[in-house]
């Protein structure tokens, strides 16, 4: 009789192992730099909208210790675009604590930069620099080759929110999330 018991304990801790391996596959991503981290490294995309559209210029730099959306992305989704455009929107509306906000492309896909363009255009993004740079993402920038979009608040090159995402994972509840960690970067100076 006991071997039963021996096979059902087995066969318990194998389901519960299974279980356990899927749960943990479904588990937040991690990319980018994390909440309380510094940006400690420069790295100049190619600015495809924003003052210095056409070349390539260092955002980081440009911000400085100003309070910054960083958004790192694959492709210019339709979530990608409308995450964008209300960011861009938050953007705006904290002019007065000198918020910036840019997004870079990780790609090297033909055509990108008019595409970009394009998303500018139509979604009225004007506060918010589109950018290009190599699909590996910037040294010292910590992006997952799985991220389809990573997201980094900070403030004095401080990060204070963070938000990664695998494809599909970009959802209207997940750009509402982002965007009500805003008020962690619009401080009073």
């Amino acid at each position: 009789m006991p071997k039963p018991v021996l096979h059902f304990a087995s066969f318990a801790f194998v389901f519960a192992a299974t279980l356990n391996g899927k749960i943990n596959s479904a588990e937040p991503l991690k990319s980018g730099l994390q909440a309380g981290e510094k940006i400690a490294s420069i790295f100049e995309p190619l600015n495809v909208t924003g003052p210095f559209a056409g070349n390539p210029h260092c955002l980081v730099c440009e911000n400085g210790a100003n309070p910054v959306a960083m958004i790192f992305a694959r492709e210019p989704s339709a979530a990608v675009a409308k995450l964008l455009a209300k960011l861009d929107t938050a953007t705006g509306k904290h002019k007065e604590r000198e918020m910036g906000s840019f997004a870079v492309f990780l790609s090297e896909k033909e055509g990108l930069a008019e595409q970009l363009k394009e998303v500018a255009k139509k979604h009225a993004i004007k506060d918010l620099v589109l950018s290009i740079d190599a699909p590996a993402g910037p040294f010292g920038f910590n992006v997952a080759a799985e991220a389809d979009v990573t997201v980094v608040l900070y403030n004095r090159y401080q990060v204070a929110a963070n938000h990664a995402f695998r494809k599909g994972e970009l959802t209207d509840t997940a750009i509402d999330k982002i965007l009500a960690d805003v008020p962690k970067i619009v401080v009073e100076k």
